[in-house]
């Protein structure tokens, strides 16, 4: 969908939406309006907070969308719920669609399960997210092990130090790109914001 301008943002678990404002700023430098959502991930289900976005977005449709982490499954779950939605294109950072190991491990401890809150079962192995729409969805995934996810141990292969490359997969994804950069490092990216861009206006990532 061409001419598209607006984008809804989506921040992960743990964080305020501001901590999109940095990537925010970047992508307004290609003359993109960005709209930050904000919900508490801890407290409320993926549903539940996907309901909620579906009514924030309604007010700039069409509009593309970017989510970080877990506010990747939340855009997932209130896209492919509501079909109807005029979208634009779509880009995931670092989003564990297929579970996430660091976050079993975190769950396999009474803090860490109160840390994950209502997220904890998105996070487990047998998680599998798809896209079922017709419009570009483009995966970012981290490279770089710096992250919180690693304070129990070395993750499996490639990995942005929370989810591994491989747990971002997600089945009718248009295009995936790895990039050197750790988790949270994938809001303050020049490099990433540059990606973001192209794909929502190309419908690809660049080289």
């Amino acid at each position: 969908m061409s001419g598209v301008r607006d984008i809804v943002l989506v921040h992960g678990l743990w964080v305020p939406g501001f901590v999109m404002a940095p990537l925010a700023v970047r992508l307004a430098q290609d003359g993109l309006r960005c709209h930050r959502f904000a919900y508490a991930g801890r407290a409320g289900s993926c549903a539940a907070n996907a309901e909620r976005l579906y009514r924030f977005a309604r007010s700039f449709r069409p509009a593309h969308f970017v989510g970080h982490s877990l506010g990747g499954l939340v855009i997932l779950d209130a896209l492919n719920a509501h079909p109807e939605m005029a979208v634009g294109k779509v880009v995931l950072l670092g989003t564990p669609a297929r579970g996430c190991a660091a976050g079993r491990r975190f769950a396999r401890h009474r803090v860490g399960r109160w840390m994950l809150g209502a997220s904890e079962s998105l996070w487990r192995a047998d998680v599998q997210a798809c896209w079922s729409r017709s419009e570009p969805l483009g995966v970012v995934a981290g490279t770089l092990p710096i992250g919180l996810g690693r304070a129990f141990g070395r993750l499996p292969g490639p990995n942005d130090g929370v989810v591994c490359v491989e747990e971002t997969e997600i089945e009718g994804m248009t295009g995936r790109i790895s990039m050197p950069v750790g988790h949270s490092q994938m809001l303050v990216s020049a490099r990433v914001a540059k990606q973001i861009a192209t794909f929502l206006q190309q419908g690809r990532f660049g080289e």
